[in-house]
């Protein structure tokens, strides 16, 4: 199991219509095969930055999922949004937690 963490920097004004495009490709997401789950975060000083993180069985089948049509459909509209190019980081998952089954986590 691998996790990659991806920052990026939005551009002024665009935040509302981002993370609206990164929700709807977020959800297709989760029927992709190998996908595990993910977050999208908004650093608590940083309105423009975010960070997204994805869990998957494997780096292919992360790659594999780039060639859905929807990643390619929302890869446009995410790219006009955004300032500068995105960070990736890889990791390989060493111990994963989750929380007590039935309690809600934040959505």
């Amino acid at each position: 199991m691998v996790t990659i963490v991806t920052e990026i920097q939005l551009k002024a004004g665009s935040e509302p219509e981002w993370d609206q495009v990164m929700r709807e490709r977020m959800s297709a997401a989760r029927k992709a095969p190998g996908c595990i789950g993910g977050q999208l975060l908004r650093p608590a000083n940083e309105p423009l930055r975010r960070v997204i993180v994805g869990t998957w069985r494997s780096r292919d089948d992360w790659k594999a999922w780039h060639t859905d049509q929807h990643f390619q459909d929302t890869r446009s509209k995410l790219d006009r949004l955004v300032q500068g190019p995105e960070d990736h980081a890889w990791h390989d998952v060493v111990l994963e937690m989750e929380a007590t089954r039935g309690r809600k986590l934040a959505s």
